[in-house]
């Protein structure tokens, strides 16, 4: 139905009728003879793809090339692939070199150019440039300035439109200039309404508006996108129509007054109003409406003397209802497509209409264009789909395109080694895909992009992929809404990435050194061991924090391995595998997935013999289904009479106290090596005495060396198993020796029926691989054993720990006083059980005794005044239970004072975990690829689990890699295979390392399966020195960050004012697409980090807001 509006407001008005008569006169009157006039030169006034493909329509043409570059621009590919290239726009901002007409018609003149070709943006749809040209005597390849203008002007072209009976939106007449128009409009038609920039399109400038509210901060941005894209921020006003399909229709003009259309595309799957995904034809469209949309097109072009190859523009709603939008004097973005179902090449006929030929001399009449199958234009862009399509910007370190039948590609910046800037466009390339069907050229497009491979920068590639496996996509119609009613689009699989992560983690090795914290300055041995290596064991929390690995994937592996053998893990009572305490639940929950990913024995302990905790985790290991050991840890002498704390009967007692609660192994852990001979028998010989048939499990350390003398001991006196170590990895503060132990019980009742042969033969093995962990090693800085563990107590881990920390502290000479400072610690807090982490309690007391030269009577009397380590202040709280004697008084009356205390077994009061909840934060946070096991890690160790897979996000599978690679990175030259599963072997060659340059970086070179790959790695240490911004932290809650690379464009808040949540911080522009950063909490701007006009990275700071 044709839409008439009358009066001021509604109407055309009297001038705009009077413009309409006279152009439509002037295209009936065009003169019929023209002169052939050749073009020898072609210059492209834009940059990019567009302009290589214009080169290379005027090289298959035998027409010279010249491009236009910007300062920023030098780089880039379009000037290489040009014979002249000029700059353009010197000391100029990036976007307004494009924008400079005089410095471009200067070029032009300069350099004999016959004809400049505008591509599209920039000043495709500037009439003043049109008549520049004109005036230049360069001849502009597209529509007359006039037209240029009447179509830029998208009031004059809705006018046109009427005039030609074609279908128009309700909308204002001429461009608004307040926002009071605006205001009135929306009075007068509701909500919601459109603004659109009055002189470009591509979805700069335009913003909808459902809600008053909205308006003005709308307006603000539209005007503001619009000038700084085309020079103007002029906008006009429309009705916004809900959920239209978004059809086009190519036209095609020549001098002489011929207009034909190419058939339509459907450009519905868009974002912010930005084509995504164009199809030509519009699949499922009605032959009747197809017909209305190319015949009025052509009407309208014919109406105004349309002269070559330009869009027109039509909403389809969906009553099947079509209203003109506008007309594109200009090529568009997905011209691609139409000239793949018409083989018809559209710029070449560009360049043949402006040189004077008519269409039917090039063969192109309308009864010759036929639709021939269907093509898919998907345009790759550099921006993260996940975080709102945000521009990314940097540097292409890896880029492998597509190819094969069916399959074009339209690139410029896409080669390795581009800097992709903020400047501009996020466009990498556009991949055109044909077939004979929609469903069959979706199928080669899903295939091209799965072979590219592009590192450094993010693309929407995956949300792409998305697109193009959506049902209602493939068989079905789309309308503008598609992709905001498909959140399903955003359930993305991330790219793995895996050689080029692992290739930036060993360029950081080699940068800065090993990411693990190494004790002492040693390197890894250069003898692998000769022997395959299997996975081994490690804390839980230790392969996430320092070798950056899964513990659940270790288990996993160790059991397909090992299926036939009993797997046993320790188990901290309440504490699980933390040093703190968890709800009961979560308690429960990690010893069911523990038994379900392949353990059977869970040996439970605490660090007090706190018996209310060790209860909890026997309860959840055999609710579990598991093999519950009770362990009793060891302290004192259960053969000196002087110390009776920890007397034999003490122990007796609690032994009972675990057999009732229905223990199946009872075990005692001696951490400390405190076990002699005599102790050893006293106490194995009771516990034998009194549970007969109970198996019983003796874990010591050697410390002192009596460790092989306690464990035969133990034997004779009835013990069924003690932990011993390999040879090569056995004494000091390790456990006894496996080849003594097997040696000396040869031959006897208690011969364990294992070959020494073999016993040597795996010592070897890990005797060279202990070499590879030489920085590691205790007898770095340990020389041998030391019976003093008998006074100080120190638990064998420890004992190596501190010996480091004293050695990295310059304090090795003083490692005497460290662990008297340790035996005065214990007793201040009563003579304490010394087990993680009851014994880091005491360490830390020690440590802070040493520091501030403290004598026990020193912190006695002055415990009320002085600041301990909050480990201390929390065990006198009862955060890990009730030390055997309660706690020492006054002393923790005093350190104390008024704080609060925990009463009874500290979990117990702890609220249950919500794994649903934490699930959905880690999905959140992390990506759908998590885990049960995922949860259980984060549950345990919330922050190391972030940081665990923040570091895999960043560095990838490093667990690939052999020991010596991971802790010191290669040596130049040096080639070695990384392999990442069955099948896929990396082949890599360290190359080179390059100098520091400006941005703290130094590039490192490598050589990966063939092909040449370099890496950039911020120097740590180089960095220090040089000022950059500081970036966001991400777990710091009122740290704003920027959520993408740009630059400021307004700061809407100052230092001390209080903020809203979601209220609007500030705004950011980049790529011409400016983006409101909103507060994400209440609270008060505490500092501002950033100005008007500040260029920002991504995650550069913006503000910092207090709670």
């Amino acid at each position: 139905m044709l839409l008439y509006f009358g009066g001021v407001k509604n109407g055309l008005g009297l001038l705009a009728l009077r413009r309409v008569y006279l152009l439509s006169r002037s295209a009936h009157t065009s003169p019929q003879t023209l002169e052939y006039r050749p073009i020898k030169k072609v210059m492209v006034a834009n940059r990019g793809e567009i302009a290589i493909r214009v080169f290379r329509a005027c090289t298959e043409l035998g027409i010279r090339t010249v491009a236009v570059y910007s300062e920023q621009d030098t780089g880039q590919m379009h000037r290489q692939k040009a014979d002249e290239a000029y700059l353009i726009g010197k000391g100029l901002p990036p976007v307004t070199a494009y924008l400079h007409i005089p410095d471009i018609i200067k070029v032009a003149k300069e350099n004999n150019v016959d004809a400049i070709h505008p591509g599209y943006g920039f000043l495709s749809e500037r009439s003043d440039f049109a008549q520049a040209c004109e005036e230049a005597g360069v001849r502009f390849i597209g529509p007359s300035p006039e037209v240029v203008r009447k179509m830029g002007d998208k009031v004059e072209a809705r006018a046109l439109a009427i005039q030609a009976g074609v279908p128009v939106v309700p909308g204002t007449d001429a461009p608004i200039s307040s926002l009071q128009e605006a205001q009135e409009f929306a009075k007068t038609y509701g909500f919601p309404i459109i603004f659109k920039a009055a002189y470009g399109g591509g979805g700069r400038g335009m913003r909808v508006v459902r809600e008053c509210e909205e308006l003005e901060e709308n307006y603000q941005r539209a005007y503001s996108e619009a000038l700084a894209a085309f020079g103007n921020g002029a906008l006009f006003v429309e009705k916004f129509i809900e959920k239209p399909r978004h059809i086009e229709v190519q036209i095609l003009g020549d001098k002489y007054g011929n207009v034909i259309h190419l058939y339509e595309r459907d450009c519905s799957i868009q974002r912010r109003h930005q084509k995504v995904v164009e199809i030509a034809p519009a699949a499922q469209l009605d032959p009747q409406l197809r017909d209305k949309l190319t015949s009025d097109s052509v009407n309208l072009a014919k109406q105004v003397g349309y002269e070559n190859a330009g869009t027109v523009e039509f909403l389809v709603d969906k009553h099947g209802k079509h209203y003109f939008i506008e007309v594109n004097s200009r090529l568009q973005v997905e011209h691609t497509v139409t000239e793949e179902i018409t083989d018809v090449d559209l710029v070449h006929a560009q360049l043949r209409v402006c040189e004077g030929r008519s269409l039917p001399e090039l063969g192109l009449k309308q009864d010759k264009i036929k639709i021939n199958g269907c093509a898919i234009q998907c345009r790759v862009t550099t921006e993260d789909p996940a975080r709102g399509f945000q521009p990314d910007t940097g540097r292409i370190e890896v880029f492998r395109s597509a190819e094969g039948m069916g399959i074009r590609l339209d690139s410029a910046s896409a080669f390795q080694g581009a800097l992709i800037s903020p400047h501009y466009d996020s466009l990498l390339v556009k991949v055109i895909a044909s077939g004979k069907d929609l469903p069959t050229a979706a199928s080669k497009m899903l295939r091209a992009l799965a072979e590219f491979r592009i590192r450094g920068v993010k693309t929407n590639i995956p949300f792409l992929q998305n697109v193009l496996s959506n049902h209602q996509f493939l068989y079905s119609t789309v309308d503008t809404q598609f992709i905001d009613e498909n959140q399903d689009l955003f359930n993305l699989k991330r790219a793995q990435n895996r050689a080029q992560k692992l290739l930036h983690y060993l360029g950081h090795v080699m940068v800065n050194g090993p990411t693990t914290p190494i004790p002492v300055k040693a390197k890894p041995s250069s003898t692998d061991p000769v022997i395959p290596s299997l996975p081994m064991g490690a804390t839980f929390d230790v392969a996430m924090r320092f070798l950056y690995e899964c513990p659940w994937r270790r288990l996993q592996e160790l059991r397909a391995l090992i299926p036939n053998v009993p797997f046993q893990m320790l188990l901290r009572g309440a504490n699980a595998v933390g040093y703190t305490n968890y709800p009961d639940n979560a308690v429960f929950k990690f010893c069911e997935v523990a038994k379900e990913n392949g353990m059977d024995i869970f040996r439970v302990f605490d660090s007090l013999n706190y018996l209310p905790n060790m209860l909890l985790g026997m309860e959840a290991a055999g609710s579990a289904g598991g093999v519950v050991e009770a362990a009793i840890s060891y302290t004192g002498d259960v053969s000196d009479p002087m110390r009776q704390k920890y007397s034999l009967e003490y122990y007796i007692q609690l032994a009972e106290e675990l057999v009732k609660a229905g223990t199946h192994i009872l075990s005692i852990k001696d951490m400390a090596g405190l076990l002699k001979p005599e102790p050893s028998r006293l106490l194995i010989t009771a516990l034998r005495d009194r549970f007969p048939d109970m198996p019983i499990h003796v874990h010591t350390h050697d410390t002192a060396g009596a460790g092989v003398a306690a464990m035969l001991a133990c034997a004779e006196a009835g013990a069924d198993i003690v932990d011993v170590a390999v040879d090569s990895m056995a004494g000091m503060t390790s456990q006894p020796s496996m080849g003594a132990l097997v040696a000396c019980t040869k031959g006897t009742k208690h011969d364990t029926g294992i070959s020494l042969e073999k016993v040597f033969d795996y010592s070897e093995y890990w005797e060279v691989t202990r070499g590879l962990y030489a920085p590691f090693d205790c007898t770095a800085t340990m020389k041998s054993g030391n019976a003093d563990v008998y006074e100080n107590e120190i638990p064998g881990g420890q004992y190596t720990n501190l010996h480091f920390q004293a050695h990295s502290m310059g304090l090795g000479n003083k490692f005497k006083e460290v662990k008297k400072a340790y035996a005065e610690a214990n007793r201040l807090l009563g003579d304490l059980i010394k087990v993680t982490p009851s014994s880091k309690i005491v360490g830390d007391l020690a440590q802070f005794m040493v520091q501030n030269s403290l004598s026990r009577a020193d912190v006695e009397e002055r415990a009320d005044e002085l600041s301990f380590p909050l480990s201390v202040v929390e065990f006198l709280q009862g955060h890990i239970g009730i030390p055997h004697g309660g706690f020492p008084e006054p002393f923790r009356s005093k350190v104390l004072k008024s704080l609060p205390r925990v009463e009874g077994r500290p979990g117990a009061s702890l609220p249950a975990m919500d794994f649903k909840k934490l699930e959905a934060d880690l999905r959140m946070a992390h990506g759908s690829e998590i885990t049960p096991e995922d949860v259980m890690s984060a549950a345990m160790y919330p922050k190391v689990f972030n940081e665990f897979k923040e570091f895999r996000r960043n560095f990838g599978p490093v667990d690939r890699l052999n020991t010596r690679l991971f802790l010191d990175g290669p040596k130049i030259a040096e080639e070695f295979e990384v392999e990442l599963e069955r099948g896929k072997t990396l082949h890599i060659k360290a190359l080179a390392l390059g100098d520091l340059n400006k941005a703290g970086q130094r590039e490192v070179f490598f050589e990966l399966n063939g092909q040449l790959r370099s890496v950039l790695v911020k120097d740590t240490v180089a960095m220090k020195e040089m000022h950059f911004h500081p970036k966001a932290l991400k777990d710091v809650r009122g740290q704003v960050g920027a959520p993408m690379p740009g630059k400021v464009v307004e700061l809407k808040v100052k230092q001390g004012q209080k903020v809203e949540k979601g209220q609007p911080l500030c705004v950011l522009s980049a790529m011409k697409m400016e983006t409101v950063v909103n507060s994400p909490l209440s609270g008060t701007v505490a500092k501002v980090h950033v100005k008007a006009d500040s260029s920002l990275e991504g995650d550069d700071l913006i503000l910092e807001i207090t709670e």
